[in-house]
């Protein structure tokens, strides 16, 4: 029987950046890593990757001409260490093909910000997995799916799964949340990304400075941020964001707390950065709010500023 490389010129495929309406930090565990609390929610931010074939063997990446402007493409690694690209071998190797009959191009338009807080290298790689999949007729579930993908980063399952999810461990025990209603954000995109294992390092550095306090125990989600999700209050909502990384997030770029202070001038209900930043999101009551705040912050200050909902899918073939 021929193989689906065989009988397809191309698949494409789809996932949603994602923004964390709540982060909580925990203290290194004995392994370096944070546990963490996380509340996920999938947007209307999409990554694509259309794999092609490649009779070579090679795996292999690049950044098409129709990703967004302020995506800088000399920031994407087109080599191996690009996590799509890896997501493609993990894939390939646990379904034991062979090398040589199973190249791969994956051409990435990026829509998320680089190294901005939202998960974009982590949807190219879920993209990448599922694209991959029915390139190769793997015929596998989308959990199946995340569970490959888990050891590829803690974001990378969620961008599989999408919809809104709670994200313990390291943020890779995924616990999808029943959210039927729509939550209406504004995102000020980052023009230059930020590193999160230094933002990580100066939340530890600020705690043992005592500028910050120290948990006690692990994180926990706020079971009350996860009822307003549910039951669609965005005013409650609003009182209920949280992220452990704001404060180092926001020391290493000042500028973001000025954005914050902004855009809740300009009627946000609430605002904060997005995971270890430097994306700063606001939270809007609906979809003409969400508009309208765009375009006020965008004629006050010149930056883009993109309107965006959730919760959305996960990762789709097109």
């Amino acid at each position: 029987m021929p193989t689906t490389a065989r009988l397809f010129s191309h698949v494409t495929a789809q996932a949603p950046g994602k923004v964390n309406l709540s982060l909580r930090v925990g203290t290194p565990r004995a392994d370096g890593y944070h546990p963490v609390a996380s509340v996920y929610l999938a947007v209307s931010l999409l990554e694509e990757v259309t794999a092609t074939p490649r009779q070579d063997g090679e795996i292999t990446v690049s950044l098409s001409e129709g990703s967004s402007a302020f995506v800088d493409p000399a920031v994407i690694p087109a080599d191996s260490s690009n996590l799509a690209a890896r997501a493609a071998l993990r894939l390939r190797e646990h379904l034991g093909l062979e090398p040589q009959n199973h190249g791969v191009h994956l051409e990435i338009t990026k829509q998320v910000p680089v190294a901005g807080g939202m998960g974009g290298g982590s949807a190219d790689a879920a993209a990448a997995l599922l694209a991959c999949a029915s390139l190769w007729e793997a015929g596998l579930s989308r959990q199946a799916l995340a569970e490959i993908a888990a050891p590829l980063g803690a974001d990378v399952p969620f961008a599989v799964m999408g919809g809104a999810a709670v994200g313990l461990g390291v943020g890779d025990e995924l616990t999808p949340l029943l959210a039927r209603h729509p939550v209406y954000l504004v995102l000020i995109p980052a023009t230059t990304g930020l590193s999160t294992p230094e933002v990580y390092a100066l939340l530890d550095r600020l705690r043992d400075e005592g500028t910050l306090p120290v948990p006690e125990g692990d994180p926990e989600v706020d079971r009350e941020l996860v009822q307003a999700l549910t039951t669609g209050n965005a005013e409650d909502l609003a009182l209920l964001l949280a992220n452990d990384l704001q404060v180092p997030a926001a020391t290493l770029v000042p500028e973001l707390s000025e954005m914050l202070g902004l855009g809740l001038e300009e009627g946000a209900l609430s605002g904060q950065v997005s995971g270890s930043g430097p994306t700063v999101m606001f939270l809007a009551r609906t979809a003409e709010e969400s508009f309208q705040l765009a375009a006020r912050i965008e004629d006050r200050t010149g930056v883009a500023a993109v309107a965006v909902h959730g919760p959305v899918h996960g990762a789709r073939v097109l």
